[in-house]
């Protein structure tokens, strides 16, 4: 399952250069998997030792009509990429992308805990994954980043737009009624409509239970290598 990603850059000027090659990549017509259809959904995490550089990534396999777990893996290792913001891909997916590989089969789907096109140069850790993978992906991020938006109403499944400089580039999504909104993009080779329907099937809380069970397991797995 191994994927051909290259050498990975080692400057911010050249890691800026790979995303404006790789977003022309961005599946954005494809629909994806269908909601309520069979099939299996991994979701992602990083956990970070900031005093070591020490970095744990998880990849966690739920069913799309029980979500129960039905494969886990980790990978651990240290960051070699600095710190930039609208580049945190190049320190996550190394780590990411051996965790996946560890599963025993991919994934019909990948949920990042981050972003998709809802990014400066609209390639978020979700679409570049999706790029490098050929997997189905989207991001479903805590905040809004610095894209605009306004509060959608307080229902389980109410939505607005989120915007940057006049684009819509993803989705205000409330979960469950009356909290926090989480905000949605699409990754890629998904739609934003089927984006957001999976993640209320994934919900049982704000956020999605792909990320719960990642963040969950990659911070179990720092502390254990540290």
């Amino acid at each position: 399952m191994g994927w051909t990603v290259g050498e990975w850059p080692r400057t911010e000027d050249e890691a800026v250069a790979e995303q404006r090659r790789l977003r022309g990549l961005v599946d954005l017509d494809s629909p994806g998997p269908v909601p309520g259809a069979a099939g299996r959904v991994a979701g992602v995490d990083v956990a970070y030792d900031e005093n070591s550089g020490r970095v744990a990534a998880a990849a966690v396999v739920l069913d799309l009509e029980s979500l129960a777990v039905v494969d886990r893996a980790t990978a651990t290792g240290t960051t070699e990429f600095p710190y930039v913001p609208g580049l945190l891909a190049f320190r996550e997916l190394p780590s990411v992308l051996e965790a996946l590989e560890k599963l025993s089969s991919l994934p019909d789907l990948v949920v990042c805990d981050g972003y998709g096109i809802a990014h400066p140069r609209r390639l978020g850790l979700a679409s570049h994954l999706g790029v490098l993978t050929g997997i189905p992906s989207f991001g479903v991020a805590k905040t809004p980043f610095s894209f605009s938006y306004e509060q959608p109403d307080t229902p389980r499944g109410a939505w607005s737009p989120l915007v940057d400089g006049g684009e819509v580039v993803g989705r205000a999504l409330r979960t469950q009624d009356g909290v926090k909104p989480v905000f949605v993009s699409v990754g890629h080779a998904v739609s934003l409509e089927h984006a957001c329907a999976h993640t209320l099937r994934l919900s049982r809380h704000r956020l999605p239970e792909t990320t719960r069970q990642a963040d969950g397991l990659c911070r179990r797995s720092l502390a254990a290598a540290g």
